[in-house]
């Protein structure tokens, strides 16, 4: 399903391990994939949006 909805766990382990706080670092310098804040204040990050931001770093590598 290419427009679920990933919790930000299921995102840092998609990327092999990388913390939370660098995760969250990388929100705050605006290179994070797209994020989507729902009401109760928890984040979520499409699957193909995360995809896509792979898909540009994979490039810039």
């Amino acid at each position: 399903m290419d427009d679920e909805l990933l919790t930000v766990p299921e995102v840092l382990a998609a990327l092999n391990g990388v913390s939370r706080r660098t995760f969250y670092r990388w929100r705050e310098l605006g290179i994070a994939p797209e994020c989507i804040k729902l009401p109760n204040g928890e984040l979520r990050i499409g699957r193909r949006d995360l995809r896509v931001w792979l898909e540009q770093h994979r490039e810039a590598a």
